[in-house]
């Protein structure tokens, strides 16, 4: 599914918009089930941090065969998910996602991981697309971050002023039903939607299976930084067996 040149981008630049997208029935499907969720669970209007906690329908979309082929072909054989998140951006009001690495708030080590980022809604600057620094994952460090307390952001860890220049970001533009792979090192974040139209994102967080989901470091980082206990989390392997041999696939709810 990734050309030789899609794969030479992603690993140059941190992130690639593949030559694929979803058919409108399974993204109608999609949209059902998140208003659905929302409807039992208006809190998690903005922001779903575990959308298999609630639904395991959304699992089959991260069992599309080809997005597993382009996981595969930039992680090998043996990964696994272990997260799938919504950002929903409602119309008018959709809160912004501070610029930040997403392996600051993972527990997987050695940090190594590949986020299918599906867009629901076409996906804008106007209406708040993702935005990156290309190449910003070659150091392969995570860079630091502080605690905000803001209550108009979906994550509470950002970026230090220092660590990272604006004017270097670029937006990524996509119709509804494409999606962008993006490494675990990769700076991006995203600005508020006052747009009258939705902006709805759903994420497939895929690690591979030589590195450990480490749930004790997951509760040091919920008490540290107050965010979600990723610990409780159902690793799903995709692909391939346990190469670390310390993985933990057993379910939880």
């Amino acid at each position: 599914m990734l050309t030789a040149a899609q794969l030479e981008r992603y690993r140059r630049d941190g992130y690639v918009i593949p030559d694929f997208r979803l058919p409108e029935s399974v993204l109608a499907d999609i949209r059902s089930d998140h208003a659905r969720l929302i409807a039992r669970h208006p809190e998690l209007r903005q922001y779903c941090p575990n959308l298999l906690a609630y639904d395991l329908r959304f699992l089959e979309l991260a069992r599309t065969p080809e997005i597993l082929e382009m996981v595969r072909q930039i992680l090998g054989d043996d990964f696994a998910l272990w997260n799938s998140s919504f950002f929903a951006k409602p119309a008018q009001d959709g809160q912004r996602t501070p610029w930040h690495q997403d392996g600051q708030y993972w527990p997987i080590r050695p940090l190594a991981t590949c986020t299918a980022w599906v867009a629901i809604d076409d996906s804008t600057t106007e209406n708040g697309c993702l935005r990156v620094i290309p190449g910003s994952q070659r150091e392969r460090r995570l860079r630091r971050h502080r605690k905000i307390d803001a209550t108009d952001v979906t994550l509470n860890q950002e970026l230090l002023a220092a660590e990272y220049d604006v004017a270097q970001a670029a937006d990524i533009v996509l119709k509804a039903g494409q999606l962008s792979l993006h490494d675990v090192f990769l700076l991006h974040g995203s600005e508020p939607n006052r747009s009258p139209r939705a902006r709805r994102g759903m994420t497939l967080r895929y690690m591979p299976t030589s590195s450990h989901f480490d749930r004790s470091i997951a509760r040091q980082q919920a008490a540290e930084f107050g965010i979600t206990d990723h610990s409780v989390r159902t690793l799903y392997l995709m692909s391939g067996a346990d190469r670390c041999g310390k993985n933990d696939f057993r379910v939880r709810r």
